[in-house]
């Protein structure tokens, strides 16, 4: 677990670094003391253990055989080189063939059981005498005796010269990296900060921003690790452009399309409210007034259906049964083409029928039905002797996934030239008279695309005259079996 060198309720990317860079360096520091002072006295052992092989040698070689009997004689020269230490005390202990004391410190430890009598090697090991730590160094020298076992030479030296030379190699060593750490994490601190200066320096560049300048930032002078988060930044930058330009050119629109009505509007009300009018100019007033009213009613109410599109409405998906909806709205339209003379029918599938669902927002898809067919009631002309004809079909291909919706009309049409502008917001062909808004189509176009789905404009009888108007939106087919309460309509 990472130690928390920085607590903060907010999560801090700097802090977070330097913690995973700190920690491995805090907590390695105490391992490496405890591996340095394991090598410090593996160092510290090497020349006294040498001294102790060389000593427990020159003894062995006072041993000798005299009228069948061991001897032993140390001279006064090998005495004192003993004892030429004042910092430890050295021992010896020599032991006959069967095991009897002949020289030296009678309480030295005997070497381990286990231990083998290999004659002229030396052998070192750790001990205690009297409570005291000791290193030994023992042989056994083999004697012209007949018969008779190895004597055993010892020779031990306390341990004080060793702790000295160990705690000097630790001080050596680790005293300096007392020095070494502060300075370390100090530079770590310092590369981070250095590291960190181009966040810095982009965020000082956003702030100094105003706030309608939403241009691309610069995302050369970040690093490459960064260069992905400044990408995104630009492109969500560029679609809130877009957005907001969108929205100005949405909201002018909308302001000068209502101007029209709400001007009229007011100018009947002057005309009302003026002295000397009669009963029928009255009513004449306040019949333009009613249709003012209805006409700024039916534009508000495309805004906000164009909005509702343009925000992603779709995104709420449902499986929909496209002949359901359909001929929902074509039922909610008879009564207005009843009124004005016009043959208005469906064609198609059932609901129910394979094929005919499409996973989308049912209340945008039927707003899109109801604009088109809406505007082809707007511009299809009709009287008693001659009715206009408009038919809303729906053609299913169950195999190859596809359904299309196409509604037809008996009117004048829509010219080559005109039909990629009729679905621009507020657009009205020139020469036509129809109530609305010019915001149908560009709904229509607006919810087909958050569908997935494409719309194209054709004539409904090319080579006649008048030629119609068709068009046709292409979905992918929902190939999920339909639920229970659509498959009974």
């Amino acid at each position: 677990m990472a130690l928390k060198l920085f607590k903060r309720e907010q999560h801090s990317l700097f802090g977070e670094i330097l913690d995973w860079m700190l920690t491995p360096l805090l907590l390695l520091w105490p391992v490496s003391l405890a591996l340095t002072w394991l090598v410090a006295q593996g160092i510290a052992n090497k020349p006294f253990d040498r001294a102790l092989e060389y000593n427990v040698r020159v003894i062995a070689q006072l041993v000798g055989v005299r009228n069948n009997t061991v001897q032993f004689n140390l001279p006064q020269p090998a005495s004192e080189l003993l004892r030429a230490d004042d910092a430890d005390l050295v021992y010896f202990q020599v032991l006959g063939t069967r095991g009897e004391f002949l020289s030296g410190e009678r309480t030295l430890p005997a070497p381990p059981d286990d231990d083998a009598t290999e004659v002229g090697a030396v052998h070192l090991r750790d001990d205690e005498l009297r409570g005291v730590e000791i290193r030994v160094a023992h042989t056994w020298v083999k004697l012209d005796l007949p018969g008779g076992k190895p004597v055993l030479v010892q020779v031990a030296e306390t341990r004080e010269k060793r702790s000295v030379l160990a705690t000097e190699i630790i001080k050596g060593v680790m005293l300096p990296q007392f020095v070494i750490l502060p300075l370390a994490v100090l530079l770590v601190w310092l590369a981070l900060v250095r590291g960190i200066k181009p966040l810095n320096e982009l965020e000082e560049r956003i702030r100094a921003r105003k706030p309608d300048d939403l241009s691309p930032l610069d995302d050369k002078a970040v690093p490459l690790e960064v260069a992905p988060l400044v990408s995104s930044v630009n492109d969500l930058l560029t679609r809130l452009d877009a957005s907001i330009a969108t929205q100005k050119r949405f909201l002018a629109d909308a302001a000068h399309q209502l101007k029209t009505p709400l001007a009229g509007l007011r100018m009947q009300a002057d005309l009302a409210q003026r002295e000397g009018a009669n009963a029928d100019e009255l009513k004449q007033s306040l019949k333009l007034i009613g249709r003012s009213s209805v006409r700024a009613t039916h534009t508000v109410n495309q805004l906000l259906a164009l909005a509702r599109a343009e925000g992603g409405g779709a995104r709420m998906r449902q499986p929909c049964d496209l002949a359901r909806l359909t001929m929902e709205v074509v039922q909610d339209c008879l009564p207005r083409t009843m009124e004005r003379r016009i043959d208005l029918g469906y064609e198609g599938p059932q609901p129910g029928a394979p094929g005919v669902v499409v996973e989308g927002n049912p209340t945008l898809l039927k707003e899109l039905i109801r604009n088109l067919v809406d505007n082809a009631i707007n511009y299809t002309p009709s009287s008693a002797s001659l009715p206009g004809v408009i038919t809303a079909r729906v053609m299913a291909d169950p195999f190859g996934k596809v359904l299309i919706l196409r509604v037809e009309d008996s009117g004048p049409g829509i010219p080559e030239s005109e039909r990629a502008l009729v679905f621009q917001p507020f657009y009205r062909s020139l020469g036509t008279e129809a109530d609305g808004s010019g915001l149908g189509l560009p709904i229509v176009l607006e919810i087909a695309r958050q569908h997935d789905a494409s719309v194209s404009l054709e004539e409904t009888h090319p080579g006649h005259t008048p030629p119609g108007a068709s068009f046709s939106v292409r979905f992918a087919s929902w190939t999920q079996p339909v639920f229970d309460d659509q498959a009974g309509l």
